[in-house]
């Protein structure tokens, strides 16, 4: 893994823009009248580089790991729980598991740290890189070879799954302790004060999130050498080894020209190493929804977009992509099956706009 090379995706060529933007305002439709899902349809065919995209073999890939940062108290739940999520994920009893079902999506669970083993259970991937990361606390969450070993891991499962012929691929994560890390990377990587990207996580009440937050403010403060100028040491110090995998994966899929689903604030985090590594993974990136979590809602305004949905979810798991999977079925559908003014022989000048 040590001659792994990051990968270096190009934005989607914008020649065809005009022919998308011409083929969406001549739908039977005042102009602009389907919104976001306009602006998705005119995202996905730049990705495909097509006037016909089609969407195949859609997967969830959900990333796994245990963080040394939840010994300092930082979680409402006890660390076991990202081991027995897995099992769930397995089982097939989460919601994702749910949502995957409902919306014909694969679910593919990969152990990227989990602290134990999944040996008895065959579906679960092993990715593990180690059990779990180091307190970043105390000291870097992972060395800068287990990091790299990470974004080797995650790339290579979408090459993976990019050879079944999928196109479209939605990232979720569990580990009891991440949104610690996603709040540090926010803040190093996209500069907002630390106390505005500190949430609740997994609940904590008033006093847990206080000593979340002094708890983070010494972690940064352990490492004054690290700072946002370079976003893979930030990632070594203070990631996990999902969230580097996840990384790993949004870089390959979009160097695949794959549609990228976003999930919630872990997810954006990933993204925001992502973008900081190579800028031109963005315009492969939709976001899901905006998520009940504190610092969210900042980490995509650093990124400057815009998400799909805001249902006050902070579950994680990639249940936001696949909520948002639907609406990116049906920007491809009116955008590929919806008849324009001359096919369907209405006159422009007659379609009005009721109010």
């Amino acid at each position: 893994m040590s001659q792994f090379t990051i990968p270096t995706p190009r934005p989607p060529d914008e020649a065809l823009a005009g022919a998308i933007q011409a083929k969406i305002d001549a739908k039977t439709k005042p102009l602009g009248a389907l919104g976001q899902l306009e602006t998705l349809a005119r995202q996905v065919a730049l990705i495909q580089q097509t006037l016909t995209p089609t969407l195949r073999q859609p997967h969830v890939l959900v990333f796994a790991a245990d963080h040394g940062i939840a010994a300092e108290g930082v979680s409402a739940y006890p660390a076991d729980v990202t081991h027995q999520m897995v099992r769930n994920f397995a089982a097939g009893g989460a919601a994702i598991n749910v949502f995957c079902r409902l919306y014909g999506l694969t679910l593919r669970v990969v152990d990227a740290g989990v602290r134990g083993s999944f040996a008895d259970v065959p579906t679960v991937i092993d990715q593990k890189i180690a059990e779990g990361t180091r307190n970043f606390r105390h000291a870097p969450a992972m060395t800068a070879a287990e990091c790299r070993q990470a974004l080797a891991f995650g790339a290579a499962l979408v090459d993976e799954i990019h050879r079944t012929g999928c196109n479209v691929v939605g990232f979720g994560e569990m580990g009891i302790g991440n949104t610690s890390s996603a709040a540090v990377l926010l803040h190093l990587l996209g500069g907002v004060p630390l106390a505005r990207c500190v949430g609740r996580g997994t609940g904590l009440d008033e006093a847990g999130l206080a000593r979340k937050q002094a708890v983070l403010a010494a972690a940064v403060a352990a490492h004054p050498t690290v700072d946002g100028t370079d976003a893979l040491a930030v990632l070594a110090t203070f990631g996990g080894f999902e969230i580097a995998q996840l990384c790993g994966a949004l870089l390959r899929a979009a160097e695949l020209g794959m549609v990228l689903l976003i999930d919630g604030f872990i997810g954006s985090a990933a993204a925001l190493v992502a973008w900081r590594l190579v800028p031109a993974v963005l315009p492969y990136c939709i976001f899901s929804h905006e998520s009940a979590e504190g610092g969210h809602p900042h980490l995509l305004r650093v990124l400057g977009v815009q998400p799909l949905l805001r249902l006050d979810l902070r579950l994680g798991e990639g249940t936001g992509c696949a909520l948002a999977y639907p609406l990116v079925q049906a920007a491809v559908a009116f955008f590929t099956e919806m008849a324009s003014f001359e096919s369907a022989g209405v006159s422009q000048s007659e379609l009005k706009v009721e109010s």
